[in-house]
């Protein structure tokens, strides 16, 4: 079977249980193993912690139970919860627990999509395409990570059903590691033991949605957390998919979904049942199609394996809340010149410079959009970096027909740098300048040679014949 054969595509979306948070308290408890887990403990990541400033980014389960939300300010947070422990973040510490993460995910598949700092699909298929697939349901085969738990594995194809012991931070898989190693087989099995890995490895937990899509294997992660993994193939779309909430279906953005309950849509099954051209007429032809099909559990996206590209250098991320007008100052600045500082240092690094600077946004209702511009003069400055990025940026946000300006946030910001050379031009330059500077030194040493020569001649023939003997011409 090939990859695209729908009945044997397997699809994984793995996604970190507060990331920020959970990697956060990693931090301490390696600096000092002796502190509190703040997984343990109601806890907040983001805003200015010494003057409370700013808004949440990431929150403990603990957090939670007190009405803390991920994008509310932090004085909100703290009179909701006054013994909430705050963290600043720190983005070094997660780009390397990011790239530890998507480290561990290559060794399952050669096809790892990276959508963000803490999530990225993998391309499963060619794992279980040597035989023919189980598809192993959830929640019967939901992972939990509480206690001692036991919870049953059912295996479709009538084998003896087998035990699954969870623990705290981890899920575990008992006797089906073993299977987890051969082609074909259970995917979920194969999800438990790529959860484990990552925990054993790691120390935090992971969310694992399992379908033949990754449309599908997206809204199966944000299932019950943490430490969970959760199939939805299409024949279980009906049960778990179609009751949910209307603006719980991936890609319908906050705005989309006021419209859709305006007209009595609100679930996703019943967008699912309603007319596709009346959804367009009411949405537009583009979004109201996406929503039919989504809602249909419908998406013929390719997981796009990342390669590293030599024609540029770029890096992005993703927000924990939306960036708007009017936190745009506070909030993205500070992550638009972590972009650009890495995005310089890969360039010192490999002694590359960029002609090009160029960003990219995602918006809310997940479009892309991005602007660039050609640089005078090539470079690697991470403050001409961070400059311009923050010029094209204001002008993609800001300008005429700029996405604050018809009430849409970002939640990814990207900045890179392209039209790359190694020097070598900027040496040119340097050399053609300063050869154009001895030929203008030369002309001018000849003429004045001239001149001298021409007024020691003149001197002679006045000596001679007398001071009226030669007159300079009129010019």
């Amino acid at each position: 079977m090939g990859r695209d054969d729908v009945e044997y595509r397997v699809i994984f979306h793995v996604d970190v249980n507060s990331a920020f948070l959970s990697w956060s308290a990693l931090k301490r408890l390696r600096v000092d193993p002796d502190s509190v887990d703040l997984r343990t403990i109601p806890s907040a990541i983001g805003g200015d912690v010494s003057r409370r400033h700013g808004v949440i980014t990431a929150r403990s389960i603990p957090a939670k139970k007190y009405g803390v939300t991920t994008g509310e300010p932090v004085v909100s947070a703290v009179r909701k919860c006054p013994n909430l422990v705050l963290e600043q973040p720190d983005f070094a510490v997660y780009r390397e627990y990011s790239r530890r993460f998507l480290q561990i995910l290559r060794t399952y598949s050669d096809r790892v999509e990276q959508v963000s700092i803490d999530e990225a699909f993998l391309d499963m298929t060619e794992r279980f395409r040597e035989e023919k697939l189980v598809r192993d349901h959830s929640p019967e085969s939901g992972f939990l990570t509480k206690g001692s738990d036991l919870l049953q594995l059912r295996r479709k194809n009538g084998k003896t059903q087998e035990n699954v012991e969870t623990r705290p931070g981890g899920v575990r898989d008992g006797a089906l590691c073993a299977e987890a190693h051969v082609p074909g087989g259970n995917p979920a099995a194969m999800a438990v033991r790529l959860a484990n890995e990552i925990f054993d490895t790691l120390g935090f937990t992971v969310n694992v949605g399992i379908s033949g899509n990754k449309l599908l294997a997206k809204m199966a992660s944000d299932f019950k957390k943490p430490g969970r993994v959760h199939t939805l193939w299409p024949e279980e779309i009906a049960d778990k998919m179609w009751p949910l909430a209307i603006g719980e279906l991936y890609g319908c953005g906050r705005k989309t979904a006021d419209k859709l309950r305006s007209i009595g849509i609100r679930t996703i099954g019943e967008a699912a049942a309603a007319d596709p051209e009346m959804l367009c007429s009411y949405l537009g032809e583009r979004a109201g199609l996406g929503i039919a099909a989504s809602a249909n559990g419908i998406s013929n996206d390719e997981v796009n394996a990342e390669e590293e590209d030599a024609k540029s250098y770029s890096n992005e991320t993703t927000t924990s809340a939306d960036i708007t007008a009017t936190n745009f100052d506070r909030d993205a600045m500070p992550v638009v010149r972590e972009l650009s500082q890495s995005v310089a240092r890969r360039l010192s690094r490999d002694g590359m410079f960029a002609g090009t600077i160029e960003v990219s946004v995602k918006s809310s209702d997940f479009h892309r959009y991005s602007r660039q511009t050609r640089l005078e003069s090539s470079t690697n400055d991470p403050q001409v970096i961070f400059e311009t990025a923050v010029r094209l940026l204001r002008k993609l946000l800001y300008g005429n027909g700029g996405l604050f300006h018809e009430g849409r946030g970002v939640r990814l910001i990207g900045v890179g740098g392209t039209n790359l050379d190694d020097g070598s031009c900027r040496q040119m330059e340097l050399f053609t300048y300063l050869s154009q500077k001895v030929q203008e030194e030369r002309q001018e040493n000849r003429q004045e040679e001239r001149q001298r020569k021409l007024e020691a001649m003149m001197q002679s023939i006045r000596a001679k014949y007398g001071e009226n003997a030669v007159h300079r011409g009129r010019q």
